[in-house]
């Protein structure tokens, strides 16, 4: 594996810092109030007045391989781009590579029919509208998907859906126009992967109702949100079906593997920049008459920040890599590893950043409290880290015991 990016990659990372440095630190305070002031669930202007400069910058759609709708990166060289994003919770929506809409965007990609390209992809690459993945239901463990019990009924032209789903991420955004629902098309298939198929449902449609939000450590998520959503009666054309009934796990794979990986690549900035500001914090401040920074404990703080924010780094590039050469099949392995370990690594680093600003960690006047949740958070999310274990182990046995 090769250490050094190349110079096309360089010079987008410093394209990219460089952007961040300009447009996005220093409107960060204030963009709570800014997102306050346009209602919640509005994107604030500064937003939009961001994406402009992104675009013109050429920094758009990082995420896609595509040279014509993207850069034209494979999954390795979008990693340390994802990671200078990522050091902010929301920056990387000013670059179009925010999720959900990026996994959306590849399964349209990938998956949509032409008609459906036009209708949906087209304008979440032009940064348009928003959409949402809805999966994951409250009456069920939806860590085992099998268990999904959504429906997804033929009716003449039509399918007709009836289920209640919640951390439909993106719901409530008043961009968010299409949704990607999983569900049932064939309950009594004895193949249990071949039951589920996903649709596309405009979140217009009657019968689609946002019954809440719903909050992570108090937290609303605006101006996207993690709304609970019933879908009663909700009848769309046969032609928003995506690939075609009973290929639902089929596209879910496609779908979350490079999005798990994504998520990897913008924690590690997210870490990275804990402990950088954990280091300044050590400087600046003494207790008992000497630096923060000359007590032996918090330095060991330090350096196991480091150590572990460099591991989860080279284990996150090396599954990326092997996505790149083998396909995302074969990197399943090194993908469920990078899931387990980075999303904790995160949260262990902040905590220690929490730990050593004090009661100021708590609070609004850092990231850190933020960032914190996000990544305790996503240790369910996409899959929580007991389905990752237990699916790597099998790997392992398979390949390791005849």
């Amino acid at each position: 594996m090769d250490f050094e990016f190349s110079e096309k990659v360089r010079d987008l990372q410093s394209r990219v810092s460089q952007f961040m440095d300009e447009h996005v630190y220093p409107v960060e305070e204030e963009y709570p109030e800014l997102l306050e002031k346009a209602g919640g669930w509005t994107v604030p202007p500064i937003m939009d007045e961001l994406k402009v400069k992104a675009r013109e910058a050429g920094l758009w759609n990082l995420f896609l391989p595509d040279e014509e709708h993207g850069a034209g990166l494979n999954n390795l060289e979008y990693a340390p781009l994802a990671e200078i994003m990522g050091r902010v919770e929301w920056a990387s929506e000013v670059f179009n590579c925010s999720a959900p809409d990026t996994g959306n965007m590849e399964v349209l990609a990938r998956y949509g029919s032409e008609e459906q390209k036009e209708a949906w992809l087209t304008p979440l690459l032009n940064g348009e509208i928003r959409s949402c993945f809805s999966m994951t239901e409250p009456a069920v463990a939806s860590s085992d998907a099998t268990n999904i019990e959504c429906r997804i009924e033929r009716d003449g032209d039509e399918y007709v859906i009836n289920g209640r789903k919640w951390f439909s991420s993106g719901f409530a955004n008043e961009r968010c126009t299409v949704s990607i629902l999983m569900g049932k098309t064939d309950p009594d298939n004895p193949n249990r992967h071949l039951q589920q198929s996903m649709i596309l449902v405009p979140k217009d449609t009657p019968g689609v109702k946002m019954v809440r939000n719903l909050t992570t450590f108090g937290y609303t998520g605006a101006p996207h949100g993690h709304p609970e959503v019933l879908f009663e009666n909700v009848r769309v054309p046969e032609a928003n079906m995506l690939l075609g009934e009973g290929r639902g796990f089929e596209i879910a794979q496609g779908r979350l593997g490079p999005g798990r990986i994504h998520h990897c690549m913008r924690f590690i900035g997210l870490a990275q920049r804990a402990l950088e500001l954990a280091c300044r914090r050590a400087e600046d401040r003494s207790a008992f008459g000497v630096k923060l920074s000359e007590h032996g404990s918090l330095r060991e703080d330090l350096a196991r920040s480091f150590c572990e924010i460099e591991q989860a780094r080279l284990l996150t590039l090396k599954a990326a890599d092997k996505m790149d050469r083998y396909g995302n099949k074969d990197a399943r392995d090194l993908i469920a590893a990078a899931k387990i370990t980075v999303p904790a690594m995160t949260a262990q680093v902040v905590d220690r950043a929490m730990q050593i600003h004090g009661a100021m960690g708590f609070t609004q006047d850092t990231f850190l409290a933020h960032a914190y949740t996000t990544a305790r958070y996503i240790r369910v999310g996409d899959g929580p880290d007991q389905v990752h274990l237990s699916s790597l182990a099998r790997q392992l046995l398979r390949r390791y015991v005849e």
